[in-house]
């Protein structure tokens, strides 16, 4: 196996589902447009107890000024459909952008995606929606959002809601890549199946309508958990919120009910920020939980 294939490109199955995870880049949040890291992923943890975690994962918090996350997006081929997970951040950064690309070294093209799922409306999971100046990049697609996401960030409850730093760094882009697609649009609610064995979870607290995807093949399971937990150590302290988390005590709540999901179930985890390819399981460590990704080679 390639070193690009492991970074940029990993193919497993559910059940018989044939899915694959695929890259659109990297980002690097670093002052002064995002907090330092440890601020920014764990906004209300004491400093002293979070320079004591950090020193187990080997990280000077002191020294901890950037951190480079990835953006994995998921493709899931079923019996009637060619369904797509988020679509990336487009030309957000300079390392963004390399959904299509990696998705055509794998033999798929825009024309041949038939659905595409969007967990929530922050800009690296629609800034793949369009091109060419708004035209939609997936043309022949549905494009599926939850109803509470979609009235969020196109009607005035963004602008009401989201702080000022927050109103102008989200809100153009959100509706520069959701307006061109909303006649291609559906609403979903809580438990709607989208496609026949993949199902929507409302999950909310980091956005309004942010959803969690339940994939199930054969007996199988996979836990689509997005952006309700943005990095490994927020498994092991669910408790602490991140700097853009919109309901801190909501994506709480939700990160609680849906560990509990994962780890009643045995089930596959897949996280879009997580280290390449985003998977793993969610197994109980005492009173709490762990993260244990997969191993994807040796």
């Amino acid at each position: 196996m390639s070193i690009a294939m492991i970074t940029e490109r990993y193919r497993f199955k559910v059940g018989s589902l044939d899915c694959l995870a695929v890259s659109d880049g990297t980002f690097t949040y670093t002052p002064p447009m995002f907090p330092p890291p440890a601020n920014f992923l764990f906004a209300n943890a004491s400093k002293e107890h979070l320079s004591q975690v950090l020193d187990q994962h080997n990280i000077d918090t002191e020294k901890w000024v950037a951190w480079t996350s990835p953006y994995i997006c998921l493709f899931i081929e079923t019996k009637e459909h060619r369904v797509l997970i988020d679509t990336g951040a487009g030309r957000l950064g300079p390392e963004t952008g390399r959904l299509l690309q990696n998705l055509k070294l794998e033999g798929i093209f825009p024309r041949d995606i038939d659905t595409v799922i969007i967990t929530h409306g922050h800009p690296d999971h629609i800034g793949g929606n369009t091109i060419n100046g708004g035209k939609p990049v997936f043309d022949n697609a549905r494009y599926v959002i939850s109803r509470d996401e979609w009235n969020f960030w196109t009607s005035s409850q963004a602008e009401s809601k989201l702080d000022e730093h927050a109103k102008a760094l989200l809100l153009p882009l959100a509706r520069r890549s959701l307006q061109p697609i909303q006649e291609q649009i559906s609403l979903v609610d809580e438990q709607t199946e989208i496609v026949p064995g993949i199902r929507a979870v409302l999950a909310p607290g980091h956005t309004p309508g942010h959803i969690a995807l339940a994939i199930s093949s054969a007996g199988k399971q996979l836990l689509c958990i997005s952006d309700t937990f943005l990095h490994p150590m927020h498994v092991e302290h669910p408790d602490w919120h991140t700097a853009v988390d919109i309901d801190p005590q909501q994506v709480i709540a939700t990160r609680h009910r849906l560990l509990q999901l994962a780890t009643a179930e045995n089930t596959l985890v897949f996280a879009f920020h997580f280290p390449f390819p985003g998977l793993g399981q969610i197994i109980q460590k005492g009173e709490g939980w762990k993260w244990k990704p997969i191993r994807t080679f040796g």
